[in-house]
């Protein structure tokens, strides 16, 4: 089934081979990462561009940052990378304006490493692929889990945009009640914490680790009238020990050799009876799956992020299924321009 995807034309390919100019539309992280991958594949971009508000006046990998209305206006028939993520809705608006007039292409490069998923890639992954396939739960996220490995290859966004599912239709998959023992690994400043509160009507008690101590001092803030609320300041791997972490001026930190030491512990090692664990941990998934083996044979209910790396979306979903064989395992993309907000349902 996926290996019908080595023959057909990728993001690279097509940007490669394009009639019209080539235009970066973004200037951070993933535009790094994409334009090594250019100088690998000798693509030559003719322009970069940022939204009008963000173009100033500045240069980027050493060409000037065109405004996007006044490269628009410069030239008629573009082909755009994206090279951005966003979950704004007048954002997501906004690109799909930009797909209506021009070719626009999301070449898909992770939030972490540097190991793209492109058609090498996929060729020599294709066996876990499958596997992964095969075990998830239902047919819409079989759907969901094809759709995405396409668009990783092909950049079309509208593979992303056709697979969306509401927040609260995916976790209706897991029948939360206000009974819950919750863990929330990544908690940041407490949004998870009311997504679980309002959604579920209450819990029994809340333990939440964020590594990132602006975030963590936001959270202690936000949950400081909350009972039953354990804080931890903390990394989540798969043993006890001390780590680097680097923070980015709220999400994105990851754990980073030049940042500064952080403990780290495992879920394991926290010894408590969870019946629900939320976990962004920024990367680190399949480390903190790997320190969660004795909790998981308990089965608590999961929502597991699975996009920060290019095996995540299938590697997470064969390493819960190795440790408990039990498990139902979901898939569900939600509005976000990117394969990111992409995260695995398990009950």
């Amino acid at each position: 089934m996926f290996s019908e995807f080595l023959n057909t034309e990728s993001s690279w390919e097509k940007l490669k081979n394009s009639p019209y100019p080539v235009a970066v539309y973004g200037t951070g992280n993933g535009a790094d990462k994409v334009f090594a991958e250019f100088d690998r594949l000798k693509i030559t971009p003719k322009y970069v561009a940022a939204s009008d508000s963000f173009a100033r006046d500045r240069t980027f990998h050493g060409y000037k940052v065109l405004p996007l209305s006044r490269l628009e206006e410069k030239e008629p028939d573009l082909t755009v990378a994206l090279c951005f993520a966003s979950a704004r809705d007048e954002v997501i608006e906004n690109v799909k304006r930009l797909s209506q007039k021009h070719s626009v292409l999301m070449p898909s490069v992770p939030v972490y490493s540097d190991e793209i998923f492109n058609k090498e890639y996929l060729k020599s992954h294709l066996n876990e692929i499958c596997k992964a396939y095969e075990k998830l739960a239902d047919e819409k996220s079989k759907e969901v889990f094809k759709s995405l490995i396409e668009f990783q290859i092909t950049g079309d966004l509208n593979l992303m945009f056709d697979c969306e599912t509401p927040k609260e239709e995916a976790l209706s998959l897991l029948s939360l009640s206000k009974n819950e023992n919750y863990l929330d690994l990544g908690a940041y400043r407490g949004d998870t914490v009311d997504e679980l509160v309002n959604f579920a009507g209450g819990y029994a008690e809340i333990t939440a680790i964020e590594p990132d101590i602006r975030s963590f001092k936001k959270l202690c803030e936000h949950c400081e009238n909350m009972h039953n609320v354990a804080l931890l300041n903390a990394a989540v791997s798969d043993k006890c020990e001390t780590l680097f972490f680097s923070g980015n001026k709220g999400r994105g930190g990851g754990l980073n050799a030049k940042g500064k030491e952080i403990k780290a512990v495992t879920v394991d090692s926290l010894n408590k009876p969870f019946t629900y664990i939320k976990a962004d941990t920024e990367g680190a998934e399949m480390q903190m799956l790997n320190g969660a083996v004795n909790t998981l044979k308990q089965k608590p209910k999961l929502n597991i992020a699975a996009y920060h790396r290019s095996e995540d979306i299938f590697s997470l979903v064969n390493k819960i299924s190795e440790i408990n064989p039990e498990y139902q395992i979901f898939i569900r993309h939600h509005r976000h321009i990117s394969f990111w907000d992409t995260n695995l349902y398990c009950k």
